[in-house]
């Protein structure tokens, strides 16, 4: 059963890496006191993910402040080593923080997890929130491989 409107974001930890090494990022003070707009996809450096789904967060990052967002957020599952490296060959440029699910449990935990078979195993399915205050608010959950309202401008049209 996956969350829904008015559900609180589980607990757990997000993992990132930055230039001083991997951090453990506690999800209740990650999404305390801010509006957070959280997007998932099955992983880095695939096709949609690399061509559409980061590249509509990163060219409308302002956009997403200048509407109230406090933080953007990618999260998929992969490990921050490669989180990291998507980042830097995609031009995140620290408009939006790029946190690992390495193991799946915190797609789990929302129930939007997904077995993509041989090639990709379980990963997050394709999806979008907005988060305040650890309350989920809005969510955009796609079918397997489409993508269509996870997209940025959608987002942006239902903050």
């Amino acid at each position: 059963m996956s969350v829904k409107i008015g559900d609180t974001f589980p607990s757990g930890v997000f993992v990132s890496k930055d230039n001083d090494g991997i951090k453990h990022i506690n999800i209740e003070e990650y999404f305390e006191s801010s509006t957070v707009v959280l997007f998932a996809l099955p992983g880095a450096f695939t096709p949609t993910c690399s061509a559409k789904h980061l590249p509509g967060f990163i060219n409308n990052s302002e956009k997403f402040i200048l509407k109230g967002v406090s933080k953007i957020a990618c999260m998929a599952v992969n490990d921050p080593h490669v989180m990291k490296a998507w980042a830097e060959a995609s031009g995140v440029n620290n408009k939006i923080d790029m946190l690992s699910d390495p193991d799946c449990s915190i797609s789990k935990s929302l129930g939007l997890d997904h077995n993509f078979g041989k090639v990709m195993g379980h990963r997050s399915k394709r999806f979008a929130m907005i988060v305040k205050d650890k309350i989920i608010t809005k969510l955009f959950v796609e079918e397997i491989g489409a993508f269509e309202v996870s997209t940025a401008e959608n987002v942006l049209d239902n903050l």
